[in-house]
């Protein structure tokens, strides 16, 4: 038996799940940060939420949770992909021209993911898989 792939494209659908939980786990981190000042890697206070900070912390908790959940997968990674291609202009750009040295990685990386997300949806693992599964039947088109 030849092994063409180390992971078995049977799991890829699980794994793009797997991928979607853990990075909202990771944004939705960062949006409690804003929010509530928890988890903070430093002395940080919250910030004022009605404030760009504000505005971007809600999003990354509540869009994360979405997220995370895997409920409407495709538009909240979409919304979320503008949010981190803003937050690199407005934030990383001026600062240099490499995301290493102006530190956008974290908001290069989500935004391709998220885009990613919202063209291949959540997974199997996702609300959105099981709304699916449980929905209304398809109507016929033929006429009785």
């Amino acid at each position: 038996m030849r092994l063409s792939s180390p992971v078995p494209a049977a799991w890829a659908a699980r794994l793009r799940s797997v991928l979607r939980i853990v990075a909202a786990f990771l944004f939705v981190a960062h949006g409690t940060q804003k929010l509530f000042g928890f988890p903070a890697a430093g002395p940080s206070s919250p910030v004022p939420l009605i404030s760009l900070l504000g505005l971007a912390g809600t999003l990354e908790t509540g869009g994360g949770t979405l997220l995370l959940l895997g409920l409407f997968t495709r538009p909240v990674a979409f919304l979320l992909a503008g949010e981190m291609a803003v937050a690199y202009f407005l934030r990383h750009a001026p600062h240099g021209f490499w995301p290493l040295v102006n530190r956008g990685e974290l908001p290069v990386l989500f935004c391709l993911l998220y885009l990613y997300l919202a063209a291949a949806g959540g997974g199997p693992w996702s609300l959105d898989a099981l709304r699916g599964r449980i929905g209304p039947a398809p109507r016929s088109s033929s006429q009785e």
